[in-house]
C-alpha cells in the first residue's frame, strides 16, 4: 500500500491531501476542505470545541 501526500490548493488555500495508490482515492482533511470554504482563521478552534460538546447540545 503506497500513499502519497501532497497540498493542493483552493482560492489560494493550503488543503493536505493524500493519494491511496491501491484504492485509487484522494483523501483530503475536513478541517482543511471546511477552512477554505467559510475563510474563517479561527475554524481549528470552532471545530475542536464542536467535537468536545454532548451530542445532544448540537441539535
Amino acid at each position: 500500500m503506497k500513499k502519497e501526500i501532497s497540498i493542493k490548493l483552493f482560492e489560494q488555500k493550503q488543503i493536505r491531501s493524500t493519494w491511496d495508490e491501491e484504492q485509487e482515492k484522494r483523501h483530503f482533511p475536513i478541517v482543511d476542505v471546511v477552512e477554505a470554504l467559510t475563510e474563517n482563521p479561527r475554524l481549528r478552534k470552532y471545530w475542536n470545541a464542536l467535537k468536545t460538546k454532548p451530542h445532544s447540545r448540537r441539535k
